[in-house]
């Protein structure tokens, strides 16, 4: 089924939308107390850019570069005031105000290596799931109000109470994105296909620069995972992104505490699981003061089986982490993740013949057995990833800093890699013999293997962080200098091996093994398919978020790119090129109800280098790089005393200069006149409505079209853009007072529509709507933490897809204990 909706619905829904979120602010409007004050450092100068909040509201200000903040219209009342700012530790201090009153509050903040978390609101209620503000995503401190491009932020909070050990689990809390394609663990392009916007994405940034991993992420060393929206290539690049967005792994860092948590878990299909995080510092160091030198050490082993017949997947995740503060000026973060994977690909399903002749065009009318592996044993893959970081840190005055940042990754790979093909009993006929009706009965076996391949990446990134006013007007600024180097030297071999028949009693599918797949190479040889480019990227850009107003800000930004690529063997010659490119970026707030409301517009854009192809003459041409931009405008809420976080958008995203396959001529041919878009709306929504209860949701609808394109598939859908409509939803309850203090349980599943994953004149292939349902119920207390989760409560059957078909894991159970120093 195909979903529009028209353009009148949809701004009548955004206006809707709007109206009622001002309405919720607008009624939690009657304070009448002020808070001020002044932030300084043990010196005595002024702390430019701490955050000054109120736990367990959303009534907050920054501080001016003079070091003073002012929170108007607070309800009289008790409450903590906290002030942080990244690098320093957090002050708190309670007090108590009266109508009218105008309470003068100063603070003196010390540097501290101390990981800044989400704030713990005292009291009744707590919004413990929202994470407002971020570093990552603007290039600078920037709370999400302030931040005129649409992100989610996935806590470690919640992947805690869900029970999540990786970051495939985590997605589902994003609103908007879809798990496309599971980690194949091949170097290169072996992590896992999400799609957000219409477009598809990998996790490739970790704290903001380069870090890949080509196997299953796990989620141990996660302090959250950002998830940021629309065309970005203007502060993160076009070659570790995407026009749907990235997804930003942000890990944890040293605390100024010794302590840690040590726990196991085990539970269906063979699961085990062994986790540590232990954090060290010096014993000798004084207690009061942020620690010179501290360590700290994330790590996980996880073995599981497939559930079906055959397979299995053994990760070991290994991320130690050093921070060193030699001065009050400068600190040294070093820190590495390391991760080892022995596993048999997850099963994948491609089209050999068309849709028409397979005479099923729904994934749940497949001949298939949805619990058969239709393999042996040993076609087994070993991964490795490294990634190894380095970051100094120096503040070169009250209002500049400045961020180097290295990077130094290393994928590899070596084994086997099955796949399938459906093929219809059509193709299978032999030349003369009567044409069988549409239909298959039949299975192709394949494999495409890689031998020692490798893909290294290295990044040098400079940052220069200012916030300083220029007359009355407050300027954040980033100036970042960036060098991306990725080297390939890949090497894919294989081919079909055996076709076999469905659906007979008793057959034997054990050929297709480890050792049966060596035989049949020994005797036939296989294609290879090399990959062995190189490039690198020399990128300049700046950023300046300038406020006109308390209320109104603007942000300007611009990237210059310089892409050089090396050339070499992309399963063919590669002929080296080079192309520059500007990418510009836009952004509006206004703050109708200061720190409460905000709405924002945004322009955004990004780009991808082609490199060369073939007109209609035969003749070799070198593209222009591809081009796509984002007009995006809605509304966040930050109201209700910090207990409703919402944000709706709705965007349009235009692709042009796509390269699309031509008639006439040269077999082949191509022409840059593509044109694809990409336009929808999302809603997310994180609430706390009543003591011990929160909920996440999220809602998204995406109408992509291929404007021109291939005459096969011009006007029609795209096969890689999801499905149109996605939901998730999580709610949870925990007991906040009294003996069963820490009890708790969450209820939550992901919705999503139907997803075409062939869509073309000749025929579509739809893959069903699937909602699966998932609960954890736990008990938390301070030293331990019991903890027990079922996925897909119902046992639902269902697929995903990147233009093919891939079963998903049935119900499983995980139980896990935890315990805590």
């Amino acid at each position: 089924m195909r979903h529009s909706f028209s353009f009148l619905s949809r701004q009548l829904l955004l206006a809707v939308f709007t109206l009622l979120f001002s309405a919720l602010a607008l009624v939690a409007q009657a304070q009448t107390a002020t808070i001020q004050g002044r932030v300084t450092n043990p010196a005595g100068q002024p702390v430019t850019g701490a955050g000054v909040g109120i736990k367990g509201t959303a009534l907050g200000a920054n501080t001016d570069a003079d070091g003073n903040f002012q929170i108007p219209g607070v309800a009289a009342g008790t409450y903590t005031l906290h002030v942080r700012l990244v690098g320093y530790g957090t002050e708190e201090r309670r007090l108590r105000l009266a109508p009218g009153e105008a309470s003068t509050q100063n603070f003196v903040l010390t540097e501290s290596t101390e990981q800044l978390n989400e704030v713990v609101v005292e009291g009744k209620n707590t919004n413990k799931f929202v994470r407002r503000e971020s570093e990552y995503v603007g290039k600078m401190p920037l709370s999400n109000l302030e931040n005129p491009q649409v992100y989610s932020s996935i806590g470690k909070e919640l992947l805690t109470e869900q029970l999540v050990f990786s970051v495939d689990d985590a997605v589902r809390n994003a609103p908007g994105v879809q798990r496309m394609w599971d980690a194949t663990g091949r170097a290169g392009d072996g992590g896992g296909f999400y799609n957000s916007r219409g477009f598809i994405l990998q996790s490739r940034l970790r704290n903001g620069i380069v870090g890949g991993v080509s196997s299953d992420i796990d989620a141990v060393n996660l302090e959250k995972l950002e998830v940021i929206k629309g065309p970005s290539a203007t502060l993160f690049g076009s070659a570790l992104t995407s026009y749907g967005g990235l997804m930003n792994r942000v890990t944890k860092k040293p605390l100024d505490t010794f302590g840690g948590e040590v726990s196991v878990a085990a539970g269906s299909y063979g699961f085990h699981r062994l986790s540590a995080d232990v954090n060290l510092i010096d014993p000798n160091a004084p207690s009061d003061r942020p620690k010179t030198l501290a360590f700290r050490l994330n790590t996980a082993y996880q073995y599981e089986d497939n559930f079906q017949s055959k397979g299995f997947g053994r990760n070991l995740a290994v991320a130690p982490s050093l921070v060193y503060r030699p001065t009050d000026r400068l600190t040294i973060n070093l820190d590495a993740e390391l991760y080892q994977s022995q596993n048999v690909g997850r099963q994948l399903f491609f089209f050999y013949s068309p849709v028409a002749e397979l005479g099923i065009s729904k994934a749940q009318d497949l001949p298939f057995d949805y619990t058969n592996s239709y393999t042996g044993n040993g076609l087994t893959q070993s991964s490795r990833s490294a990634n190894v970081f380095g970051q100094v840190n120096y503040r070169i005055s009250d209002r500049f800093t400045s961020s180097t940042n290295l990077t130094v990754g290393h994928s590899f790979s070596d084994g086997f890699g099955p796949y399938f093909y459906l093929i219809s009993d059509a193709a299978l006929t032999k030349k003369g013999d009567p044409t069988p009706p549409p239909g298959m009965n039949s299975l192709i076996r394949a494999d495409q293997s890689t031998r020692n391949s490798t893909v290294s990446t290295y990044e040098v990134q400079q940052l220069f962080n200012g916030d300083f006013q220029v007359g009355n007007l407050r300027n954040r600024v980033v100036l970042g200098l960036d060098f991306l180097r990725i080297n390939n030297d890949v090497n894919f071999f294989g081919g079909i091996v055996d076709t076999v028949p469905l659906n007979v009693p008793g057959y034997d599918y054990s050929a297709f093994s480890g050792p049966g797949v060596t035989e049949f190479y020994a005797k036939n040889g296989a294609a290879s398919y090399l990959n062995t480019t190189k490039s690198n990227t020399y990128s300049a850009f700046i950023s300046d978020v300038l406020n006109l107003t308390e209320r109104l800000s603007v942000l300007a930004a611009l990237r210059l790119d310089h892409f050089d690529n090396k050339g070499g063997i992309l399963y063919g010659p590669a002929p080296a090129y080079r192309q520059t490119t500007l990418s510009p970026k836009f952004g509006v707030v206004f703050q109708p109800v200061l720190n409460r409301v905000s709405l924002f517009a945004n322009y955004q854009n990004s780009f991808n280098n082609l490199g060369s192809y073939f007109d209609t003459n035969g003749q070799p041409r070198t593209a222009t790089p591809e081009r796509a931009n984002q007009l995006e405008g809605g509304v966040k809420l930050d109201a209700a005393d910090g207990k409703v976080s919402a944000t709706v958008s709705y965007y349009a995203i235009q692709v042009k200069d796509v390269l699309r396959g031509v008639t006439g001529g040269f077999l082949g041919a191509q022409s840059q006149d593509g044109t694809q878009r990409s336009q929808g709306m999302e809603l997310s929504l994180i609430a706390n409505p009543f003591a011990g209860f929160n909920a996440v949701a999220g809602f998204s609808y995406n109408d992509s079209k291929l404007v021109r394109a291939t005459e096969t598939v011009n006007g029609l859908r795209p096969n890689t853009a999801s499905s149109p409509y996605l939901a998730n939803l999580w709610l949870s309850y925990r007991q906040p007072t009294g003996l069963l203090q820490g009890l708790g349980a969450g209820f939550g599943g992901n919705y999503a529509s139907e997803n075409l994953v062939q869509n073309t004149t000749a025929g579509t292939f739809t893959l069903p709507e699937y909602t699966v349902l998932n609960a954890s119920a736990f008990y938390d207390q301070p030293r331990f933490r019991i903890s027990a989760k079922v996925d897909n409560l119902t046992n639902q059957k269902y697929w995903v897809g990147y233009t093919t078909v891939n079963p998903q894991k049935l119900r499983s159970v995980v139980g896990s204990v935890a315990y805590k120093f």
